[in-house]
């Protein structure tokens, strides 16, 4: 696998699993290069050699840090994730998908909570003001209920536990020990249980998330994805509940207002 070459003060690695989303792609590298005021570099992490992602990795200039990751691990965001954070070389690693137009504009707060001491910070769609629009109905509708039922079922210091905007420390990837399939985005459902049974330190930031702003096609599949997800629920809602863990806090930055400490009660 290529080793991209980034500058040795690059302080954050975004990482993006593709499939054909050379349209959002496009869109998408503009915003950051327009928002993102850190070193940084971008990671676009393809199954393929025939993704039309690589087109529009090969017509960006050189003077910016965007590079092609061929995934040969396995299908399936978890493996991309793992190819990856393999290549990466930011001290900070922020995973999402190309479609998504909401985490550009919280990458500022979620790095302001890393740099207070944070070791995994999640976006939320679901409280402190986050909204989800777009995307599929019933997958929404899914999504909302299993969270707030895993908030009040496993005391879950996190409110949005299957997003998949996480960011996180490099260096702690490996402790989270990954078990996920290859069926969407459950890996993020695992990675915040883990992180939360690791004793992390962790943070949130509510976002509004757009999903699917432009072409292409989503992923989500009812059966394979439910099944996949209630796994890590019912794992989840075990260990969380089974386990310690005295003075569990999350700290929240909130982008109109920045609140820090406690335990969330939201």
């Amino acid at each position: 696998m290529a080793q991209p070459l980034v500058q040795p003060s690059c302080l954050l690695t975004i990482l993006m699993p593709v499939r054909n989303e050379g349209v959002n792609l496009r869109f998408m590298l503009k915003m950051l290069r327009a928002i993102v005021e850190v070193p940084y570099e971008v990671l676009i992490v393809h199954d393929t050699l025939d993704d039309d992602s690589l087109q529009v990795v090969s017509e960006i200039s050189s003077d910016q840090a965007v590079h092609a990751v061929h995934n040969t691990l396995g299908p399936g965001v978890v493996n991309a994730l793992r190819a990856g954070v393999a290549a990466s070389r930011g001290r900070y690693v922020l995973i999402f998908a190309a479609d998504e137009v909401g985490p550009v504009l919280a990458i500022e707060d979620m790095l302001a909570l890393m740099e207070r001491g944070c070791e995994f910070v999640s976006c939320t769609r679901y409280a402190y003001g986050g909204r989800r629009l777009g995307g599929s109905f019933v997958g929404g509708v899914l999504s909302r209920a299993a969270n707030k039922l895993f908030h009040w079922l496993a005391g879950s210091v996190l409110t949005d536990c299957t997003t998949g905007i996480k960011m996180f420390r490099r260096d702690r990837f490996e402790s989270l020990h990954l078990e996920s399939g290859p069926i969407g985005w459950a890996v993020a459902f695992e990675m915040s249980i883990k992180a939360q049974l690791g004793s992390l330190m962790l943070g949130e930031v509510p976002i509004v998330s757009i999903d699917r702003l432009y072409g292409g096609r989503s992923t989500f599949r009812v059966g394979p994805w439910t099944a996949a997800y209630f796994r890590w629920f019912t794992w989840g809602v075990w260990q969380l509940r089974k386990t310690s863990r005295p003075g569990a806090e999350v700290l929240v930055r909130v982008p109109s207002a920045t609140a820090f400490g406690g335990k969330v009660n939201p």
